[in-house]
């Protein structure tokens, strides 16, 4: 199982960060053990000071493919979910800084919460409204229209890259409004009114 993760996919957030908005799909990888499910706690790591929050919508790959044709795309996912993409701000700054990878601030264990899937038959998907909630306020609010490359466009893209394999995990990017989070705080993912993400940070 990949989990497979797009960058900058939202030109809102592209901004608040003060990132170019990108010309293709910004791909990076999480590994198996980046996963974290079934509501389960996050513990602060210890090498960090400033972990943020990223919700995304996540699609659950359902068939095996490479080098997959955009119009055939819808053909490879059967379910919709949401994810958190936990990322270690203060040590993506320093490796960015330098021109070096940072895998160690976006793939270590853990950094991936994922919630519950949806039958994509239930959404209308070029109009997907998603929020997170922190602490019972909406600290980001999103909607899969706004999304710089469609699910098909990713599909295709990452297909060229990687042979993608059932069950493997596409994080398709984060809208605007990331930001910290603390001990204490409670998370929740909707998608519309249906809550699909519970995690608290220990």
């Amino acid at each position: 199982m990949k989990i497979i993760c797009i960058g900058r996919n939202y030109i809102d957030h592209a901004k608040e960060l003060n990132n170019p908005v990108p010309s293709r799909p910004l791909v990076f990888m999480k590994p198996a053990s980046a996963l974290l499910k079934d509501g389960r706690d996050f513990y602060y790591p210890e090498f960090s000071k400033d972990i943020h929050f990223e919700l995304e919508l996540v699609l659950k790959i359902s068939k095996n493919g490479k080098y997959i044709e955009e119009r055939l795309a819808e053909k490879y996912y059967d379910e919709i979910g949401l994810g958190i993409d936990f990322t270690a701000r203060d040590l993506q700054n320093k490796c960015k800084e330098k021109g070096h990878p940072w895998e160690i601030a976006k793939a270590f264990d853990h950094s991936a919460v994922l919630g519950k899937f949806i039958s994509k038959s239930e959404l209308e998907e070029g109009n997907i409204d998603f929020k997170l909630l922190k602490n019972g306020e909406i600290v980001q609010n999103g909607n899969s229209i706004d999304l710089i490359f469609p699910f098909a466009t990713l599909i295709a893209h990452v297909s060229k890259f990687f042979t993608l394999n059932k069950g493997d995990l596409l994080f398709t990017g984060t809208p605007a409004g990331v930001g910290p989070v603390q001990v204490g705080d409670q998370l929740e993912g909707l998608i519309g009114e249906s809550s699909l993400l519970q995690c608290e940070v220990k």
